[in-house]
């Protein structure tokens, strides 16, 4: 291998691997690459946003591979979704791994890491499942059938995978199933007690990505790696969250937790036979006692516990506590025994600590508070759901701060990173300090061996924010029309003359039209109640599998499609079959979430704004995402339409509008609605 000097620039490299893959050189690419080289090599975080078509991949996996090669460490790439995950390993580092393997001396090396739940599990898989059916199952014989045909699918399919990896499992399989082969973290006996621990595809999977240049996880194993008190993804320096505007979403997530009667119920079962009945028998009791009092309880947010549910929480947590004192420390036993009670131990942990964090909940100032607890659940809707109790953080900003940031250099990217035009908005959120002004990059010479400061007294991270742009060029290809003339919008659904808005401008579109409602019920309305107005096809999601539907809208130019949640962040369609955008309102979250309005009120507690910290900046998110939809190429023309007149007028509208490309604005429909006809008819036929 070349020493350590004579490693080519990270310049040099992505100039190499740009050609190698047959791509083109492009500033913001280039830029940003510097940019992550130095902020590895200073140790001063990185955000940077990066616009589609800019190549972030190569420009954050360039000057990764290089330290890791250079300094024979680990970088730990994490993303937000399975899709980008995929394109990472199947595609961008194979090929960059062949593109570098001369000027680096040696070919780099990559693997994927997932949470253990991820992988099958052979001992369970020898062993079989607790039986712990789900109610469900219990009164419908159609369910077992199903799940014992997935169960032996699951079986035979252990034989001939590779990797044990779920997501390689094609068609897949229903949650309830893979938990009959598959275990948590608390769950696994580990690989020295385990009798086929030396065959286990999750050990071999963090083996493989122990001796990795680059390994790729997820944002939800990124937090569990943050929370838990042992390590879970392998020794690094460095780690890149791509998809960086879902870090505090799937962060919380994780830091969610539930508790529910049948959770009681099974944690009970499981540790009957291994302890006195008596002191089981509290334990199912507390949780009978807690089924009786969420019954009485109402759905939302509890800003307080009533009386009976704190006692019946409290009767589970001791219960619990006391189960655990008997269950004792592990001791030596034969395998059976010590998997029932590592399985007992786990849940009975979890319902445990899970009550602790809700009675502990509710602070007298709520300035002080951590968590907020809500109990959910609809047991009178088409699909019932028992009610449940959560608990969540109503901040990850400390969690990121310590245990990401001030653990190893963090590069944060995504397209949308920059809410109100600046990066302090989703900043607040990691737990990054205020920074009013980006610093100019400047190259850094790579033979440098280190450029990080030492140590210092002062505990605020120190990071840069960088705007690398896009090779969009949103003024000239995009109109940005508020239909400032329509009534705001109200709480029964689509108006009339929004609805008559809508029509007129897929009319004037020909159809090419993604539409992005703030609620499945505006999507179906809007859907049939245009389906005979309109002569072209409407598709609306959950009519069949969303992936279907994306691939005949984009098949098919004149359809449109129409939905929610999941289009206005993962719709991919370049080319003249979506050249219209519609939002139908600004996309605040719902006034009854319990976690967006505890963020408000604590917020406001300490004497900050809390709708324009929270529910604008959820907004100024999503909203700058589905308006991403329309420019995948840099060919793409089109207009977006907003049909909630808000954001020409609300006090928080400019706010807003910085957090979106510049599109060429405009209020006058008839101006949207003639360039949509010009699109048309310069669009290719057939």
């Amino acid at each position: 291998m070349p020493a350590l000097t004579e490693l080519p620039t990270v310049r040099a490299l992505l100039e190499h691997a740009v050609a190698a893959v047959g791509g083109t050189e492009r500033e913001g690419q280039v830029r940003m690459a510097e940019a992550v080289d130095r902020a590895i090599r200073t140790g001063e975080h990185l955000a940077v946003q990066a616009g589609t078509g800019t190549g972030k991949s190569l420009a954050y996996l360039v000057p990764a591979i290089r330290h890791a090669v250079e300094r024979e460490a680990t970088v730990v790439v994490s993303t937000a979704t399975i899709a980008l995950q995929r394109q990472l390993v199947d595609r961008d580092l194979p090929r960059l791994a062949t593109a570098l393997r001369k000027p680096l001396g040696r070919e780099p090396t990559f693997a994927i890491l997932k949470g253990r739940r991820n992988y099958l599990c052979l001992h369970r898989l020898d062993t079989g499942a607790p039986e712990e059916p789900e109610d469900t199952a219990l009164f419908d014989p159609f369910a077992v059938s199903r799940l014992g045909k997935e169960v032996r699918r699951l079986h035979e399919w252990s034989s001939d995978t590779e990797t044990g990896d779920r997501d390689e499992l094609v068609p897949g399989v229903t949650d309830q199933a893979w938990r009959q082969v598959s275990v948590t973290a608390k769950e696994c006996l580990g690989v020295a007690r385990c009798p086929v621990g030396t065959d286990c595809f999750a050990e071999r999977a963090r083996a493989e990505a122990g001796r990795a240049d680059v390994v790729v996880t997820n944002h939800a194993l990124l937090a569990i790696d943050a929370l838990q008190g042992y390590q879970v993804l392998p020794e690094h320096d460095v780690v890149i969250i791509d998809e960086a505007h879902e870090l505090v979403d799937r962060v919380t997530s994780v830091a969610t937790a539930e508790l529910t009667a049948a959770m009681v119920s099974v944690a009970t079962r499981r540790c009957g036979k291994l302890i006195d009945a008596e002191i089981a028998d509290r334990l199912m009791e507390a949780g009978e006692g807690l089924a009786l009092v969420l019954d009485d309880v109402p759905a939302g947010r509890l800003d307080a516990l009533p009386a009976p549910l704190a006692g019946s929480l409290t009767a589970v947590r001791d219960a619990a506590h006391a189960c655990l004192t008997a269950l004792g420390s592990e001791r030596k036993e034969d395998v059976d025994e010590a998997t029932a009670r590592r399985l007992a131990r786990s849940l009975l942990e979890e319902v445990h600590d899970t009550t602790v964090r809700m009675l502990d909940a509710h602070e007298p100032d709520q300035a002080d508070q951590r968590d907020v607890v809500w109990r959910s659940g609809d047991q009178y809707g088409a699909a019932p759901r028992p009610p449940a109790l959560r608990v969540a953080p109503l901040s990850v900003a400390g969690l990121l701060r310590e245990r990401v940031f001030g653990a190893t250099t963090t590069v944060l990217t995504s397209a949308t990173l920059t809410l109100g035009g600046t990066f302090d908005t989703l900043a607040r959120q990691w737990g990054l300090p205020p920074r009013r002004e980006t610093t100019p990059v400047a190259p850094v010479p790579s033979a440098t061996a280190t450029e990080k400061a030492p140590p210092s007294d002062t505990s605020e991270p120190r990071w840069t924010g960088l705007d690398v742009g896009s090779p969009f060029d949103y003024r000239r290809n995009g109109i940005l029309y508020v239909a400032r003339h329509l009534p705001p919008p109200g709480r029964d659904g689509l108006g009339a003359a929004t609805l008559a808005e809508l029509a007129e401008l897929i009319d004037a579109a020909g159809g090419r039209t993604l539409g992005l409602f703030s609620s499945m019920r505006a999507a179906k309305q809007a859907t049939e109640e245009l389906r005979g107005r309109v002569e072209h096809p409407i598709l609306c999601q959950g009519e069949d599998s969303t992936a279907l539907l994306v691939r005949t809208f984009a098949e098919q130019p004149r359809t449109c499609l129409f939905g929610t949640l999941s289009l206005w962040q993962g719709v991919d369609v370049p080319g003249p079959s979506l050249q219209l955008v519609v939002v139908d309102r600004l996309p605040f979250p719902r006034p009854d979430d319990p976690v967006s309005s505890a963020r408000q009120r604590a917020v406001e507690a300490r004497g900050g704004n809390g709708f324009l910290t929270v529910a604008a900046t959820h907004a100024a998110l999503l909203l700058a995402q589905g308006i991403g939809r329309l420019h995948r190429t840099t060919t793409d023309r089109g207009v977006v339409a907003v049909l909630d007149s808000r954001l020409t007028t609300a006090r928080y509208a400019g706010f807003l509008r910085a957090s979106l490309p510049p599109f060429w604005p405009t209020v006058d429909p008839r101006v949207a609605r003639d360039a949509l006809r010009r699109l048309d008819a310069a669009a290719p036929t057939g």
